[in-house]
């Protein structure tokens, strides 16, 4: 054994032992994509001796390439006499049925089953080879998505059964140790697409941070382990806050804003008391503390299971009933807005940038140009009507629901995107013809459902 191969091996040890993320006694369950973090985390838990189990996802997303990374791990495993299970999952058909993206249905898909495997072979940790890198590049998305400082504190190195052993190495060390160890591994040809963002990221910004300063990884790390330490600060002293402030009765919250130390940044409190306890983004928030200043009340705001509204200059926080119309307003230069269960994310592009006109039933492209601001989003109402993409007549929502076969839950959870009282998109579903793209649209609105 090289000494840098000692040295990862001990650092690996001493990590897991620092941060309490599982003992000799545990039964841990690797999840081995055929990646090389993953198969270098493999090789380390081997040579430690633990007690193992091998899951391999197999998504069906990528042919031949997913069918030779599933033969990989197998192989692997076989070498080191580990139990390997895999699954192959129907993703493109889960993707159709339920408009999440690839993203969030391979991330559900995986984690039930991993969460059956420890429930059915008696498994108490489930281990993922999330790196330092990782932590970064996750830092930095955060950073994009404007999700405030608790989403600058990178990746958590355990979260319930899920601990990531893996976090005090490079992306870097760990390709060395692979070759060194000629540790076979499969690279995923979609890591080299700059059509995602984490990719972009990896590939074109870290690059060239890392030329200006050699040391961006460990300087990284370190303002990485400071703000967790900040958001710690934060969160026990938001608890603290949370005490004195709410109070709560049959199931309805009040803020009382009064209550809060004057010399606190109040519209920061607030987020935090609000996203920490509700669920409410940043920009919503935002919008509320917004209204708070100018005295209205007549808004209502939105998490996924709360609304909030101002009453007599507190805020109540109230779980959102069945017959709410969860109605909002969309500004022009809105990033991201919420319905029931899920989000819309808008982007606003050239149509010389749109390279494909047919779209999944969760995103809709239509000319911006039209569009009559600000937007309303809301649940669909008896007696709406849109005439969907394709056709020139109109057609009731409730016939076109009936239509589609759309359950009752579906039914309650169905919005609609409005302009100037028309129906642009009946959300998940269809875009209405008269906002379609044609050969005279210049600029476009492209939206983009997920479900939470």
């Amino acid at each position: 054994m090289v000494p840098h191969d000692r040295q990862l091996v001990d650092r690996f040890q001493q990590y897991i032992r620092e941060n309490g993320l599982f003992t000799r006694e545990d039964k841990i369950l690797l999840t081995v994509s055929g990646g090389v973090d993953s198969m270098v985390m493999l090789s380390l838990f081997a040579r430690c001796g633990y007690d193992i189990g091998i899951a391999h996802c197999n998504f069906q997303l990528r042919g031949a390439e997913s069918d030779e990374d599933e033969t990989v791990v197998a192989e692997e495993a076989a070498k080191y006499g580990v139990v390997c299970y895999n699954r192959r999952f129907e993703t493109a058909a889960e993707m159709e049925r339920t408009g999440d993206s690839m993203e969030m249905t391979a991330r559900r898909l995986r984690y039930a089953w991993f969460y059956e495997l420890c429930a059915e072979h008696g498994y108490t940790a489930i281990a993922v080879a999330h790196h330092i890198d990782d932590s970064i590049e996750t830092f930095f998305i955060n950073l994009l998505r404007g999700t405030g400082l608790r989403g600058l504190t990178g990746i958590n190195n355990q979260f319930g059964k899920v601990v990531r052993p893996m976090m005090f190495a490079t992306r870097k060390e760990i390709t060395e140790y692979a070759v060194a160890n000629r540790i076979p591994y499969r690279e995923d040809s979609s890591n080299r697409s700059t059509k995602y963002l984490r990719n972009k990221i990896r590939l074109g910004l870290v690059p060239m941070i890392r030329e200006i300063n050699p040391k961006f990884t460990m300087l990284m790390r370190g303002n990485i382990d400071h703000l967790t330490d900040a958001q710690l600060f934060i969160s026990h002293a938001i608890d603290m806050i949370r005490k004195t402030a709410i109070d709560e009765r049959d199931g309805t919250y009040t803020l009382h804003l009064d209550r809060i130390d004057g010399g606190f940044p109040m519209n920061f409190v607030i987020y935090e008391l609000l996203n920490s306890s509700f669920g409410f983004k940043s920009d919503v928030t935002g919008q509320l503390c917004k209204a708070l200043e100018e005295g209205r009340s007549n808004k209502r705001f939105y998490s996924k299971e709360y609304v909030a509204y101002i009453e007599r200059g507190d805020v109540v926080i109230a779980p959102v009933s069945e017959d709410d119309d969860c109605e909002t307003t969309v500004e022009a230069d809105a990033l991201r807005s919420y319905c029931g269960n899920s989000v819309l994310f808008f982007e606003r592009t050239d149509i010389d940038l749109i390279k494909n006109f047919g779209v999944p039933e969760n995103t809709a492209q239509v000319d911006a140009d039209k569009l009559k601001y600000p937007l309303t989003l809301r649940r669909w109402r008896s007696g709406d009507r849109f005439i969907p993409f394709g056709m020139s007549g109109y057609k009731k929502v409730s016939d076109f629901l009936t239509d589609c076969k759309a359950t009752a839950l579906e039914r309650k959870r169905q919005f609609v995107l409005v302009s100037g009282g028309d129906i642009v998109w009946l959300v998940g579903r269809r875009i209405d013809d008269r906002y379609r793209l044609t050969s005279e649209t210049e600029n476009v609105l492209r939206i983009t459902r997920e479900i939470l």
